[in-house]
């Protein structure tokens, strides 16, 4: 196994609190049919113990994507020797159980969670979100939320929050649970967007300030920085939602920086959002005690889908390369991330549909 410098402590920070959540978190929806022929044939179990040893100290999934909780349930059940539970986080979600299939309700929410815990190996979850509220009613939103809320009173879940795609519509949920329901949700801890914060969308940047100094966020993450496989030179995944325009677009502008810059795609969007959401935004200014590093803003983290080990070691090289600003990586990337945002012209920040109307 390839040795690796951590990108932060190697087992949770004490006091425990959810704002410890490390830069990275290894997402858990590539471990899935939607990416993976064989989702039981990927390197689950090494993937999260090389995580774990280089600072990757949580883990994200869902019971919508497959047989995720199934394998990583596994893997830290036969990682148990070396990490025990209170050294990790573990994160996922409630709600969505097909495609076109929701249940908020309050016992099945409940039930959700029980599995959950069944297959992870777990007395306790850190963060379960209800996931893609999207689409759902408002007031299903909040019932929902409801039942989270007791079972983070009675102990059995840690942190709570919301994920999906529309920014606005996340706010909006966010901050009426602040102002208008302390007494039956509170805050929320965490919320979690994704394709939201990559190089072709910027839309959770501009939302920064507004989740965490108006909803009493802990944490603010950011999933899916290559936008669910459409930023890379190679084919978009058959079940992205993109327009077909959009679609072509990226695919013109992977193959031109290719032939024009020997410049993968992938890899620029990669540090593009390692650099402008951990490292950017406001916080993002040169640390004074450890000159030429760029500081890391605590409040937000980056979910990350690696389907095997060497996919992890690129991902962990590359956040030490923008933060460390290497070779002038962070210098040379600039004229590239303005190439790419000319090129995509109209289609900077399009979006697509998601969800029913509000």
């Amino acid at each position: 196994m390839s040795i690796i410098k951590p990108i932060g402590p190697t087992s949770a920070p004490q006091p425990y609190s959810i704002k410890y959540l490390p830069p990275l978190i290894v997402g858990g929806a590539v471990f899935n049919t939607q990416y993976a022929s064989d989702p039981y044939k990927l390197p689950v179990k090494e993937i999260v113990s090389q995580a774990f040893r280089s600072g990757l100290i949580a883990i994200d999934t869902s019971p919508y994507y497959g047989a995720s909780e199934e394998l990583l349930g596994k893997a830290l059940f036969e990682l148990k020797s070396k990490w025990n539970r209170e050294l990790y986080f573990i994160c996922t979600k409630a709600g969505r159980i097909k495609l076109n299939e929701f249940d908020y309700s309050r016992d099945a929410v409940r039930k959700s969670v029980e599995r959950s815990l069944s297959r992870l190996n777990t007395k306790y979850l850190d963060l379960v979100y209800m996931h893609d509220i999207e689409f759902v009613k408002e007031d299903e939103i909040y019932e929902a939320l409801k039942e989270l809320s007791l079972m983070k009173r009675e102990g059995i879940i840690k942190n709570i929050g919301i994920s999906g795609y529309p920014v606005e519509f996340l706010y909006k949920i966010a901050k009426n649970c602040h102002d208008s329901h302390q007494d039956d949700i509170g805050s929320l801890d965490v919320v979690m967007s994704y394709s939201n914060g990559c190089i072709q969308n910027t839309k959770l940047f501009e939302y920064h300030d507004k989740f965490l100094n108006e909803c009493g966020l802990q944490k603010l993450l950011n999933g899916s920085i290559l936008s669910m496989s459409l930023l890379r030179s190679q084919v978009t995944h058959d079940f992205h939602p993109a327009s077909p325009d959009l679609k072509n677009c990226i695919s013109n502008i992977a193959q031109t920086l290719i032939k024009e810059d020997q410049v993968e795609l992938a890899d620029l969007s990669t540090r593009f959002a390692l650099r402008h959401w951990l490292f950017g935004l406001s916080f993002g200014k040169k640390d004074s005690e450890r000159p030429g590093y760029l500081r890391w803003n605590k409040k937000v983290s980056i979910v990350l889908g690696v389907s095997s080990v060497e996919e992890l070691n690129v991902a962990i090289n590359c956040y030490w390369q923008v933060k460390l600003n290497e070779d002038g990586v962070n210098d040379k990337d600039t004229p590239l991330e303005e190439k790419v945002h000319r090129m995509l012209g109209h289609h900077l920040n399009e979006t697509w549909p998601s969800g029913i109307n509000h």
